[in-house]
C-alpha cells in the first residue's frame, strides 16, 4: 500500500510534529507533503524519505510567514496530485484537509481542530475592531472554503472529544476520536525519586495558550514556577514575570524528562486541542492543573491524577493552585493512567480505521 502524509506547515516544533512522527514510524517510506518546508526549524522532518513542499516554497519568505498567506491555502493544497497513492493522511489544523483525492485514494483527516483562526479562536485572533472589519471579506471566503474541504475526507478522526464537538458544530460531521500518542518517554524513570520543589509550565509560548494567566497567579503567590518552551510572547512574559519564575527554552526529550520529574505539578492555563505535555507529566507521575474547557478533559482524572479550574482567569488558578499545594496522588496510578495513551493502542485504532472499507 502506497501512503502519502499531508501536514500544514513543516517549520515549527510541538504536539502535532510528534504525531507526525508517529505516524512515520507506521509508514516509513511514506512521503510528507506542506505548504512550506524550514529544513532549521523542522530538523525532525528529516527522518521522512521526502518532504515535498508546494510552489509556496520559491517565494521569498514565504516559509516565515505563511499567516500572512492564508488565502492561498485553498490553492496551495489543491495544486497537488495523489493518483498513484492508495492512502492518505492528512494531519491538519488548517487547510490540509482540502487535498483533491480520486476515488481510487482513502482520505483520513487526522483534524487536530477546525481552523482555529476562522471557528473557535477567530475573537482571539481578530480582536482589533478594524482588522475585523477589513478581514471579514476574505474569512467569509475561507470559511466557505473550508467546510467545502471538510467533506474531502473518507473518514474524519478527532485527537479529542473536544474537538469531536467543534468538527460536528463547525462542520456538520461525525467523527471518531483517537487520542495521540507518546512513544517517546521512558516511562521507567518516573520510578526515580526527586524532590518537587517547583511547578512545571510546558508550552509555546503564544498569546492563545494564555500563559500570561499563569505568570501573573504565581506572581501573587510567590510559588516557585519554571517555563520550558518558546515563542513570540517569551519576552513579554519575562518582563511580567517576578524572581519566583525560571524561563528555559526548548530542552531534549530527556532534559525534559528530568524537569518533568522534579515538579510538583503541571500548570495548563490555556484550552488544548488535546494536550500532550499532560500525557508527558503524567507518565512521569506528576499531576496535572489545567483549564477545565480542554483537550485535557480526555487525559486527567479529577482528583485522581489532576485538578480542572473553570475560569481562565488568575483567581481561578490561584484557588486551584492553592488546593495543590496540600494534595496527596498516587504517582503509579498516574502513571498507569497515560499509559491509555501508547503508539500501540494509537496503531491499532488508525489500523482499524484504515482497514474498515
Amino acid at each position: 500500500m502506497k501512503v502519502a502524509i499531508v501536514y500544514d506547515r513543516v517549520n515549527k516544533w510541538g504536539g502535532a510534529e510528534r504525531v507526525l512522527l508517529s505516524l512515520h514510524k507506521m509508514f516509513p517510506d511514506a512521503p510528507l507533503y506542506t505548504s512550506v518546508y524550514d529544513g532549521e526549524k523542522a530538523d525532525w522532518a528529516r527522518v521522512f524519505s521526502r518532504v515535498i513542499p508546494s510552489f509556496l516554497q520559491n517565494i521569498p519568505y514565504a516559509k516565515y510567514n505563511h499567516e500572512k498567506l492564508a488565502l492561498l491555502m485553498p490553492i496551495v493544497f489543491e495544486s497537488f496530485c495523489f493518483d498513484h497513492f492508495d492512502l492518505v493522511i492528512s494531519v491538519t489544523s488548517e487547510a490540509g484537509k482540502g487535498i483533491l483525492t480520486s476515488s481510487k485514494t482513502k482520505h483520513i483527516c487526522y483534524c487536530l481542530t477546525p481552523t482555529r483562526y476562522l471557528w473557535s479562536g477567530h475573537g482571539d485572533y481578530f480582536r482589533n475592531k478594524y482588522l475585523r472589519i477589513l478581514s471579514q471579506p476574505a474569512i467569509s471566503y475561507l470559511r466557505k472554503w473550508d467546510i467545502a474541504a471538510s467533506r474531502r475526507p473518507d473518514v474524519m478522526i478527532a485527537v479529542s472529544s473536544v474537538v469531536q464537538n467543534r468538527i460536528k458544530q463547525y462542520y456538520d460531521r461525525d467523527s471518531v476520536v483517537v487520542h495521540p500518542p507518546v512513544d517517546y518517554l521512558n516511562f521507567s524513570d518516573s520510578n526515580k525519586k526527586k524532590n518537587k520543589d517547583y511547578y512545571l509550565l510546558v508550552s509555546r509560548l503564544v498569546p492563545y495558550k494564555r500563559n500570561d494567566l499563569a505568570v501573573r497567579a504565581f506572581n501573587e503567590l510567590g510559588l516557585p514556577l519554571v517555563v520550558i518552551g518558546e515563542g513570540v510572547e517569551g519576552q513579554k512574559l519575562k518582563k511580567m514575570a517576578r524572581d519566583n519564575i525560571r524561563f528555559i527554552s526548548r530542552v531534549s526529550d530527556e532534559e525534559l524528562g528530568t524537569w518533568y520529574l522534579g515538579a510538583k505539578a503541571l500548570i495548563m492555563p490555556q484550552s488544548e486541542d488535546f494536550g500532550l505535555v499532560a500525557v508527558e507529566a503524567q507518565a512521569y507521575g506528576v499531576p496535572v492543573v489545567s483549564y477545565a474547557d480542554s483537550g485535557v478533559r480526555d487525559i486527567v482524572i479529577e482528583g485522581e491524577t489532576g485538578y480542572f479550574f473553570d475560569k481562565q482567569e488568575v483567581g481561578s488558578i490561584m484557588k486551584a493552585l492553592k488546593k495543590t499545594e496540600n494534595m496527596e496522588m498516587n504517582p503509579r496510578l498516574i502513571k498507569n493512567n497515560s499509559k491509555r495513551f501508547s503508539f500501540d493502542n494509537f496503531t491499532e485504532k488508525l489500523l482499524k480505521i484504515i482497514n474498515n472499507d
